[in-house]
């Protein structure tokens, strides 16, 4: 078979990719840094000529051309799997939606319960010899797209890493319809909140938790780069990596010695991964690295997959949490910030482990719009905040005040451990409240 041909057939250009997508049709729009680029650009010429037209993604690095323009809701509406920032002032300017979901369900839910992509314009690396097109940073559920998709574009961009596999990380030309050639600009970088002193403090509880030949998940920002330039700079040794997102303290650790991943229980020294956003210096690092393993996400995020990781290290952050242990990871009230991600995977996978550990960060006050000083742990939830992980998973929770372990304690207990790592300028009325509502015994603070 002569692939070079195929693709030759095959190629056609950006604004002929936009112009067959039609009012009321259902686009995916690829993932993170797999977002295309040069296709979207062409679509926003367009946006004039169309309505209701329904694109699906997440975790947006840099704003869609399509939702410049004047009143884009009544062009194009975004259905995001999970929310970064951008995504995040797309609904609340009124044409973005969350789905919500376990982002280890993605996969099946394409090939059962979403309608079928008219469209699907996904971004990988450049064709291989033997016809394969790589997802790149994105193996996620592109490959459950594809299956279902009723037609499909590949947007071409040279400079996407080519992460090996794994499986179900590349996509064949006798696959796609057709294929874009991209303006290969730069991979759009996200780099995580510098870690403050509240994040080293945070991240000086935790590392002591974490034994020789643990296996790793860290969420992004400041508290989990903290616990991970921690990590480099410490003695532990064999680490394992079995990640949803492959963030940039992982290539820190591994340049450092700490990761080995021979201590893995399956897939023994590889770093396992489901997306990737980070810096260039990881894109770099990620590129035909034999260590790094791409592989769809409800692989990576099977809580069964987790669990047989012994020793498995869990470590996310939260909005909130109130006195009964309940966690929100997502929204402010009502108000969207992002979604659920895998959290409550690997809260559970990691508790399932043997010597597994879970644990929920955050610092214990945040200001708000007024610049007053509030408690993220409360009595309650605020009204309308979304519950990430439940009371019955929560297993650790880390303040720059301390950590507890909440498995195990009734109701009374947990209030008053987490009232022990609540800000002390709180702590009074956090038990005044914690009577109110009958979780606090007199016998408590004895």
């Amino acid at each position: 078979m002569n692939y070079a041909a195929e693709y030759q057939q095959k190629k056609i250009s950006a604004a002929q990719a936009a112009d067959m997508i039609h009012s009321g049709d259902w686009v995916d729009y690829g993932w993170a840094t797999g977002t295309p680029y040069a296709i979207d650009k062409a679509l926003a010429v367009r946006a004039e000529e169309l309505t209701d037209v329904k694109l699906r993604g997440g975790i947006l690095v840099r704003p869609l051309e399509v939702f410049k323009g004047e009143d884009p809701g009544r062009h194009f509406t975004w259905h995001s799997f999970h929310s970064s920032g951008i995504e995040r002032k797309y609904v609340s300017q009124g044409f973005g939606y969350y789905v919500p979901l376990r982002y280890s369900e993605v996969p099946r839910m394409y090939r059962e319960n979403v309608a079928p992509a008219d469209l699907a314009i996904l971004v990988t690396g450049p064709m291989d010899e033997f016809g394969y097109f790589s997802f790149g940073l994105n193996c996620s559920h592109l490959a459950a797209i594809c299956e279902r998709a009723k037609k499909i574009i590949i947007e071409v961009n040279e400079n996407m890493p080519r992460s090996l596999g794994g499986f179900e990380n590349t996509v064949h030309i006798s696959q796609i319809d057709y294929v874009v050639e991209g303006e290969n600009e730069p991979i759009p970088e996200m780099a995580g909140a510098p870690a403050g002193e509240v994040d080293q403090k945070v991240a000086e509880l935790i590392v002591p938790e974490i034994p020789d030949g643990a296996c790793l998940q860290l969420g992004i920002g400041g508290m989990p780069n903290a616990v991970g330039a921690m990590i480099a700079a410490s003695d532990l040794k064999d680490l394992g990596i079995h990640t949803e997102m492959y963030v940039d303290a992982f290539v820190d650790m591994s340049l450092a010695g700490r990761i080995t991943g021979t201590r893995k229980n399956f897939d023994q020294g590889r770093q396992t991964f489901a997306f990737a956003a980070g810096t260039k210096k990881m894109y770099d690092f990620i590129h035909n690295n034999p260590e790094i393993m791409a592989a769809p996400v409800n692989y990576v995020n099977d809580v069964r997959n987790i669990s047989r990781l012994d020793n498995f290290i869990s470590i996310n952050n939260a909005v909130d949490i109130d006195l009964f242990g309940q966690i929100n990871a997502e929204s402010a009230g009502t108000k969207h910030i992002s979604g659920a991600g895998g959290q409550l995977d690997f809260v559970m996978g990691a508790y399932l482990s043997k010597g597994g550990k879970s644990f929920i960060c955050c610092s214990s006050t945040f200001k708000n719009k007024d610049g007053q000083l509030k408690s993220r742990i409360r009595p309650t939830l605020t009204e309308g905040s979304i519950v990430t992980d439940t009371r019955a998973n929560t297993h650790w929770v880390v303040t720059e005040y301390g950590k507890v372990n909440l498995k195990g304690l009734a109701t009374w207990q947990r209030a008053e451990a987490l009232i022990s790592v609540a800000h002390p300028d709180f702590r009074d009325e956090l038990i005044r409240e914690a009577e109110k509502i009958g979780i606090w015994r007199k016998s408590n603070r004895k």
